[in-house]
């Protein structure tokens, strides 16, 4: 099962289920299609899960009289489809011998089906293909000779794959993070509280301060007595540790007022349109971005090439983003109400357009026309990314290999497709040039070289 999704811990507070709220507000753009919050408020349990946005399914009355805890766990995700029933949405909840568990992952599992065989094998019933209730089966599983610390810490070295797992056991949360460090995931403290979040912008939102990323391969232990952490890759020297962070969160994923990888979005975002200005300049009036994740690189490419920036592409805030809506129709449907360009900006004029990246190509295409239409002497278009060649297995649910246009085209072939002037993206030196570890990303979708074989 692999999701694009965010997730929000809070530890230690009267108003929990409120604070996780107000950060998968911030995170809603990690995932459309389903939410939840779990919360303990040292006797019992509560949740709610909701298919579609957390904004508009999470009432005052839900945190008045039905979610009430100082401990809570939420998740946001864009792949309903494969959660057939609301039970099946994280935060994930299984009872072992009256105690409750929870789990909300952001990321995937690599070796799913192997991990369900075991399960099976040992006579364990599975209710969904969520990564999540493997992971708690594991513990459980692990429970019968361990303690429940090594019990969580022996499950996190039998999984593979991406992964950032909050679990919550009782009255402690566990913070679990792959040891290639794939997802964002960050700490921050909240006056005496604990918050775990995908992003920064959700420390932001409820002004609380962050302290530092979670560690690959770390599993943060939070309990009224202390954080303490256990390592799932203790036994391999520091030099030997590969890292892997997935480059798209820089690309498109993450909100640019987020921190990841030690490095703010917006300022990379920005780096990489001036790269790609100087690897692919054109002589034209403007240079006009696709909102939202293309403005930042956009605004860089103005910088890098000297040309005026015209932000004449109004967006309708209400549609959902293309990228990650479940079905070609609709994807289609919002291409076409969710941009509208300003015609006295376009028209007779030599324009630049500059996106985040072209996965599909049909919402360049729906774009390309339109402008065309509105009178655009002539569009060139720069992605400030590479091209995108290969699917994802970590965690970035965008298209099957067959879908990808720059996996079957030649860039000539797909401007041609396009019907665009000129075409250019950004090479992959280019990119890793605007990081500052560059050797510690994943690029496996622009070049096929995958850090992690899956089954």
């Amino acid at each position: 099962m692999k999701e694009y999704c965010g997730i929000m811990g809070v530890y230690n507070h009267t108003e929990a289920t409120k604070l996780v709220y107000f950060g998968l507000y911030a995170q809603q753009h990690r995932g459309q299609e389903s939410a939840g919050i779990t919360a303990w408020d040292g006797t019992k349990i509560s949740d709610k899960r909701v298919f579609g946005l957390a904004s508009s399914n999470f009432t005052e009355n839900d945190f008045i009289s039905n979610l009430k805890g100082h401990i809570a766990i939420g998740h946001v995700s864009s792949k309903p489809e494969k959660q057939a029933f609301l039970s099946c949405v994280d935060p994930f909840i299984i009872k072992y011998k009256g105690t409750t568990m929870v789990a909300a992952l952001n990321g995937g599992l690599t070796n799913s089906q192997e991990l369900r065989d075991l399960l099976e094998n040992d006579g364990g019933v599975l209710r969904s293909d969520s990564d999540s209730e493997l992971f708690l089966h594991l513990i459980v599983r692990n429970l019968h000779t361990m303690s429940e610390e090594q019990a969580v810490l022996a499950a996190a070295r039998q999984l593979k794959g991406a992964f950032s797992f909050l679990l919550m056991i009782k009255n402690r949360i566990y913070v679990v993070r792959d040891t290639f460090g794939f997802k964002p995931l960050a700490l921050a403290q909240y006056g005496e509280s604990i918050i775990i979040a995908s992003e920064t912008c959700a420390f932001d939102l409820i002004e609380a301060k962050y302290i530092r990323d979670v560690e690959p391969g770390e599993v943060l232990i939070i309990d009224e007595k202390n954080m303490r952490s256990l390592w799932i890759d203790e036994d391999i020297p520091t030099e030997q540790r590969k890292r892997a962070h997935c480059i798209f969160e820089f690309v498109y994923s993450a909100r640019p007022d987020s921190l990841i990888f030690g490095q703010n979005v917006y300022m990379v975002r920005q780096a990489l349109g001036m790269k790609l200005a100087q690897e692919h300049p054109v002589d034209a009036d403007l240079v006009l971005p696709f909102p939202d994740s293309g403005i930042y690189s956009a605004v860089g490419f103005a910088k890098g090439s000297g040309l005026p920036y015209e932000h004449a592409m109004i967006r309708n805030h209400y549609v959902g983003r293309t990228f990650i809506q479940p079905t070609q129709n609709m994807r289609d449907f919002s291409v076409r109400i969710k941009i509208n360009p300003v015609r006295e900006v376009i028209e007779g004029k030599r324009i630049v357009i500059v996106d985040d990246s072209i996965v599909r190509g049909t919402t360049m295409d729906t774009r390309v026309k339109k402008l065309r239409e509105l009178g655009a002497k002539e569009i060139h278009c720069r992605i400030s990314s590479p091209k995108v060649i290969a699917s994802c297995p970590y965690g970035v649910d965008f298209a099957s290999k067959g879908e990808l246009i720059a996996s079957k085209y030649s860039t000539d072939e797909i401007r041609q497709k396009l019907g665009l002037d000129s075409l250019g993206y950004l090479s992959i030196p280019g990119m890793l040039e605007t990081l500052n570890r560059p050797k510690d990303y994943c690029t496996a979708c622009f070049d096929a070289n995958y850090p992690l074989k899956w089954s």
